[in-house]
């Protein structure tokens, strides 16, 4: 029996088995479910320990294709369209302004986010993404959420519990400047992914599947020309380059609804001619076991879903080419992330 040591690099669950991603470039088909695949029976012929650093162990009765070999069969999965997010995954995400707005002055981590979430659907910044509300009276309503310490400390103690940590000193009293915050946040996430933008291409150039953009957006808002310039949005709020690269572009704020409400994922799927379960979605928010909503809300739907973290596009790619059986980046499969 033949024996080799791979280091994977992302794993892929399908309805046949797993497939895992190696750094050797080889792509290894698990055929069991992963509960099943620690059973003694299928321990004894294949050994494997999924974690950064580690081996993963196969042997020569595992199905394996090398990175050369890219177009699996993933006849099991037939997929008709790719929905993408857009800041966090095809432009950079906004919350890395958030992280540094909280760090310059002295807020807890995650604080704002804690609190824009725990808002619900009557929050400022869910008003503006469902164009409820135009750009100058959101500043307002936006900077009056964020600053109330009252319900954001309740908020954030709460989170501080779900996430098994010591809660900080937490602040008397907050003066959050909206249009400060929003416009950073604009502002860095301005820059296009460059995986993500060739996956995108390589994508429609294949013609067999619709590239669909879901994004929770601002177009509807009246924005005068300066204001635009500190936003960032010389081009619009959603420059014509960028609803270039799909063939569908849904934006919360013209059709009225947003993630994760059910509602908006449905309109996508119907202005397609899709089910929702030919459909893989990619989102950046997930990033925070509290803010999972937009994918969880996708994968109750029936969508295969893709979590697209900080730092991890290229990784998210390469999950998305093992998906469809294709090639999304132009390296082998083990490259390093």
């Amino acid at each position: 029996m033949t024996h080799r040591y791979v280091t994977p690099v992302a794993i892929v669950s399908t309805a046949s088995g797993y497939y895992v991603s190696c750094r050797t470039g080889d792509l290894v088909h698990l055929p069991v479910p992963l509960p099943t695949f620690f059973s003694s029976q299928i321990a004894r012929s294949v050994e494997i320990a999924l974690i950064s650093g580690l081996y993963c162990l196969y042997n020569c009765n595992l199905q394996v294709g090398t990175g050369r070999q890219r177009h699996i069969d993933m006849s099991n999965h037939t997929f008709k369209a790719v929905i993408f997010d857009i800041g966090g995954v095809v432009l950079r995400s906004p919350f890395i302004a958030i992280a540094e707005y909280e760090r310059l002055h002295g807020i807890p981590e995650n604080y704002l986010n804690c609190s824009i979430v725990a808002r619900g659907p009557r929050g400022a910044w869910q008003k503006f993404e469902r164009g409820e509300i135009d750009l100058f009276p959101f500043y307002e309503a936006f900077g009056r959420d964020l600053s109330d310490t009252a319900n954001g400390n309740l908020w954030y103690k709460a989170y501080c519990e779900r996430k098994g940590i010591k809660c900080p000193r937490l602040p008397e009293h907050l003066n959050v400047n909206g249009r400060d915050l929003f416009g950073a946040m604009m502002r860095v996430s301005r820059a296009y992914d460059p995986h993500m933008v060739e996956a995108i291409h390589r994508i429609r150039a294949a013609k067999k599947y619709r590239v669909i953009a879901l994004t929770n957006n601002y177009a509807r808002s009246t924005v005068p020309p300066s204001e635009q310039a500190f936003l960032g949005w010389e081009d619009g709020a959603t420059p014509q380059d960028l609803r270039e690269l799909f063939d569908d572009f849904c934006d919360s704020s013209t059709l009225g609804t947003r993630k994760p409400e059910r509602k908006f994922y449905m309109i996508a799927c119907e202005r397609n001619n899709i089910q929702p379960h030919e459909a893989i979605f990619l989102d950046d928010i997930g990033i925070y076991p509290w803010l999972s909503m937009n994918l969880k809300a996708a994968k109750e739907l029936g969508m295969d879903t893709i979590h697209v973290p900080i730092g991890g596009t290229l990784r998210a790619v390469q999950q998305l080419g093992i998906k469809l059986g294709m090639d999304l980046t132009g390296k082998e499969y083990g490259a390093k992330l």
